[in-house]
């Protein structure tokens, strides 16, 4: 999605539409929701193109971008707040959590480039991780299986499984060890 200009969209005319129609189905039909009400905000998602299988929990309050580039796991959790910017694919592994506030951020800017043109990453969330309170997931980062990212935390690589990130820039805490 090259931009022509620092001032054109990367988005088609039927993108832009598509993204019009889905912020006015999210103002009107999904955020106004009840917490137990989850199952209409995933059926939402999935009927503007999200890949769901079993069955995740979306609270009412939190932002989905772009659902066709959104996949959501068994017991995926997408907590109160939370914020999925993906205008790349966003994976969201099984009983993995996404906390209140955080915020996972598929597009930056190239500003290596006087047009600043927009720069796309995936990201990922493994099995059973845990994104903290306000934490910040930068485009193309993976966080792993059951990895645990901090409250707070700007996670700029990788994530590998099983460890424990926490600060800015997340760095490795340890290894996270279950009872």
């Amino acid at each position: 999605m090259p931009q022509a200009t620092a001032y054109a969209s990367p988005w088609s005319l039927g993108v832009r539409a598509r993204l019009a129609l889905w912020g006015l189905v999210w103002l009107t039909l999904f955020r106004p929701t009840p917490k137990p009400l989850s199952f209409w905000r995933v059926f939402l998602l999935r009927a503007f193109g999200a890949t769901v299988r079993g069955t995740p929990f979306v609270s009412q309050s939190a932002v989905v971008k772009m659902p066709w580039l959104l996949t959501l796991e068994d017991r995926a959790c997408l907590g109160p707040g939370s914020e999925v910017y993906n205008l790349d694919r966003v994976t969201l592994g099984a009983r993995c959590t996404v906390a209140q506030h955080a915020y996972l951020c598929g597009g930056t800017h190239d500003f290596t480039h006087p047009d600043l043109p927009l720069i796309v990453g995936t990201i990922v969330i493994g099995d059973d991780a845990f994104v903290g309170a306000r934490a910040f997931v930068l485009p193309g980062v993976r966080v792993g299986a059951g990895a645990v990212v901090g409250a707070c935390a700007v996670v700029t690589k990788d994530v590998e499984p099983g460890t424990v990130v926490a600060g800015n820039p997340a760095r490795f805490v340890k290894r996270r060890e279950l009872k």
